[in-house]
């Protein structure tokens, strides 16, 4: 297996050395065939929907300033969209994925090209399928290389790693979904974590569906976790070594140094480790976060730091993760986040915000009389739970179709209460719609996400599609508008795309509006996300045409 694991990972580095070359060429171009493939784990085998019959699925590699050209062919009895997770897709929202905000789905039998550039933008981000549960098994990794020339601002690793956590079900998991979506609770949580899609040998099952990979003895390596949980957020170590990290949502940070890491869904951290310990057999592992009240699966994903000539048969050895619920380690890690902001990466922080938002997070029953308690869990933002149109809202805004969306989402919450006081259990006037919030262009925003104790506090990953954010402040309890904000760092905060919101606390983030278009706001927990935990920003088109939204391509899905 090491020898296997070693061979891979030689090739994968050649091709790394080999798109390096200067004579590449500026456009990539990639065929996913969205298609059924039968695939086992834990004595479990399967058809499920993968890209190219992997799990996952094939790396996009390109470097910053490349044009990259995808086709998708459809040929599942889903239809579906792809998503570019963290890449801005400046005017071009046609290319950003997300079904029913920016596209209608690729339906069976048909195909279309995402085509964009990459501008600005450099490190590891991922794409995922964006609609039902479908980003369970269909995702990959995308790996953007610096300009030509450019060096990393961090020591060059010997080698680099794609590590990606996930989730797999036993069972189909639309089924699963739906199953829970009939009776109104949360479905079956997944049966076991996996690391590149393996879940290691504490399952049964699972020798031959190990991730291992092999290094040698003082060298370095870049490993570009990303977490593709669908609703887990995980710890992630590896035992006896220490992590550097050196980014996170294809961001450069300051360089700190870590036992392990916090991950969420959706969100990505390069670290660098050295291969600096005695010479033999050690785990990668994963493990879920939750400092709340609710079940969540929590075994244990592991993978092999292998050391080279150190047979197969030693033992390896597991790392320390922290408890399940250690707030403290989660609260003083994201603290340790901060933008590297040098002359040339600098940290450009909205000093001045233009329109102050507030987005309380609930949870709530609606009644449901088929449902097996006669109520439908449901999530809102301000009291909205979000309804998903037939039409998408961007081709409804570009198109000027009436009826698809309403423009008065709340700037705050319409019933102000005590957020993380004693837990509540009435819905406070949830409404269903298809609510959105206009912002003009190039105007600065600032949201303060408030997590709240209705039903149960909980924590909550928020990603903003379109652009990269500043988060500013975080804190816990109920934020306070008059005293919070004078603790806000505006120096050096951490840019990304995706942030946790804490358990019975609140995050602030800071924006400039200058991407037009309509960019979908929701949280990557898909379990929300499907109860309605999201919405959207029109952003204006800005003055001339080079700040006006692109026309769409000719292939552009039909609803």
């Amino acid at each position: 297996m090491a020898k296997q694991t070693s061979l891979l990972g030689f090739f994968l580095f050649g091709f790394l050395c080999f798109i390096c070359l200067p004579a590449e060429a500026a456009l990539k171009k990639y065929q996913f065939d969205v298609k059924l493939s039968n695939v086992s784990r834990l004595c479990h085998a399967k058809q499920m929907v993968t890209v190219n019959g992997g799990f996952p699925g094939p790396t996009i590699y390109a470097r910053e300033g490349d044009r990259v050209q995808i086709n998708v062919t459809n040929y599942v009895q889903y239809n579906l969209s792809i998503h570019w997770h963290g890449l801005k897709q400046y005017r071009n929202g046609w290319a950003d994925g997300p079904a029913y905000i920016t596209q209608c789905p690729i339906q069976t039998g048909k195909s279309y090209v995402y085509d964009f550039n990459i501008t600005g933008q450099r490190g590891t981000l991922w794409w995922h399928a964006h609609i039902l549960w479908l980003r369970a098994t269909v995702y990959g990794a995308i790996v953007i290389l610096p300009q030509q020339g450019t060096p990393f601002p961090f020591p060059q690793p010997d080698r680099e790693e794609v590590v990606i956590l996930g989730e797999w079900w036993n069972a189909d998991v639309e089924q699963v979904e739906t199953q829970g979506n009939a009776l109104g609770l949360p479905p079956n949580m997944s049966d076991a974590h996996t690391i590149n899609g393996k879940p290691g040998p504490l399952f049964p099952c699972s020798e031959k569906y190990t991730f291992a990979m092999e290094v040698e003895k003082g060298k370095t390596y870049l490993l570009r976790i990303i977490n593709a949980a669908l609703n887990d957020e995980l710890f992630f170590a590896l035992a006896n070594h220490t992590f550097t990290v050196v980014e996170i949502d294809a961001v450069y940070t300051k360089p700190f140094s870590t036992e392990a890491i916090l991950i969420a869904p959706g969100q990505t951290t390069n670290v660098l480790v050295s291969a600096n310990q005695v010479p033999g057999r050690y785990f990668m592992a994963a493990r879920p976060f939750m400092d709340a009240p609710i079940s969540v699966d929590n075994k244990t994903a592991t993978a092999i730091f292998q050391y080279k000539g150190i047979p197969e048969t030693v033992l390896p050895k597991l790392p320390t993760l922290p408890a399940q619920n250690d707030s403290d380690f989660a609260l003083s890690y994201n603290a340790k986040l901060k933008s590297l902001n040098t002359p040339k990466y600098p940290a450009n922080v909205p000093l001045n915000v233009d329109r102050h938002l507030l987005f309380t997070i609930g949870l709530g029953m609606n009644p449901c009389p088929t449902c097996i308690n006669g109520t439908r869990l449901t999530a809102s933002l301000n009291n909205i739970s979000f309804i998903m149109p037939q039409t998408a809202l961007l081709q409804s805004h570009y198109f000027n179709i009436k009826g698809v969306y309403t423009l008065d989402f709340p700037d705050k919450p319409p019933t102000p209460f005590n957020f993380t006081g004693a837990p509540l259990t009435a819905n406070l006037r949830t409404n269903l719609g298809t609510r959105i919030s206009k912002v003009a262009f190039n105007s600065t925003v600032e949201i303060v996400i408030q997590d709240t104790n209705l039903l149960s506090v909980e924590s909550h990953p928020f990603h903003l599609h379109g652009f990269n954010f500043f988060v500013v402040g975080t804190g816990i309890g109920n934020f306070d508008p008059k005293k919070d904000p004078a603790k806000y760092n505006l120096i050096d905060p951490i840019e990304r795309n995706t942030v946790g919101v804490p358990t019975g606390g609140w995050t602030a983030i800071r924006f400039r509006a200058d991407n037009p278009g309509v960019w979908f706001f929701h949280c990557h927990l898909e379990l929300h996300t499907g109860w309605g935990l999201k919405t959207a920003f029109l952003v204006e088109d800005g003055p001339g045409s080079d700040h006006n939204i692109l026309p769409p391509p000719k292939d552009l899905p039909s609803c």
